[in-house]
């Protein structure tokens, strides 16, 4: 595991740390035996931390009741991370100015299990919007940030998730075709930015661009969404620019 081959846990909160910290981690369910083996803790012990996490919701089981990811507690934990304190009013900062120059609602999302979790936004001034909440999930295959992610993964995990998820059909240009949705998201990583043209909602456009760390990591995405009866798709590209700038803003802030 990265960067705990040094770390040797002396007591019960650093070994139950390093199981959240692996299953955080992971892009996928997690079985006990795996967790024993790569934290080189003795199953009993791995399996007891295991339950005590179930109780606290802060873990929770996949489809097989052996397999473990991270759960709705350790969930909101993250969040209200991210979303308090003087860097997220930073990023707050950084989407309001954005706003300012698109005149579009603007939106800071991250890749959560096999969804997108809105960990912040700004809403246009406009009358005509959609509202979606800070911490509330959409769609990852039929949304710009969620495209965006997949696009951007690295081949294994995305083909696990389109594997996994339902193509469910949102609208009548929702990309159900598994193949015709790989086409889709292949070209966004080749041009480095991925858009929802009514695919989530009929009459609503979106971009959207990545957000990645120091090391080069993808961490999150900033995105522009209106309806097309008041801007197009060509007017989306417009804003690129300005929507990458404000990406490598946020780059220092997360």
């Amino acid at each position: 595991m990265e960067n705990m081959e040094s770390i040797k846990p002396s007591s019960s909160a650093e070994r139950t740390l390093m199981v959240l910290q692996y299953l955080a981690e992971r892009s996928q369910p997690v079985p006990l035996a795996e967790l024993s083996s790569e934290l080189d803790l003795p199953k009993p012990t791995v399996h007891r931390m295991c339950q005590q996490l179930l109780e606290m919701r802060m873990i929770k089981h996949d489809v097989h009741e052996k397999t473990f990811m991270i759960g709705p507690a350790l969930q909101k934990l993250a969040i209200d991370t991210l979303t308090h304190g003087t860097v997220s009013q930073l990023r707050h900062a950084v989407l309001s100015e954005l706003v300012d120059k698109v005149g579009e609602t603007c939106n800071f999302t991250t890749l959560n299990g096999s969804s997108v979790l809105y960990l912040d936004r700004v809403e246009t001034r406009h009358p005509w919007r959609l509202t979606i909440g800070v911490g509330e999930s959409v769609p990852i295959h039929c949304t710009a940030s969620g495209k965006l992610f997949l696009a951007m993964m690295p081949t294994i995990k995305r083909n696990y998730l389109l594997r996994r998820i339902e193509l469910t059909r949102l609208t009548d240009k929702t990309i159900i075709d598994v193949e015709q949705l790989r086409e889709c998201l292949d070209e966004a990583h080749r041009a480095g930015h991925a858009e929802d043209r009514q695919e989530f909602i009929t009459g609503l456009v979106a971009v959207a661009v990545p957000v990645r760390d120091a090391q080069g990591e993808l961490r999150a995405a900033v995105a522009i969404h209106g309806p097309t009866s008041r801007i197009s798709m060509d007017d989306l590209y417009g804003m690129l620019p300005d929507l990458k700038k404000a990406a490598a803003k946020m780059s220092d802030l997360i």
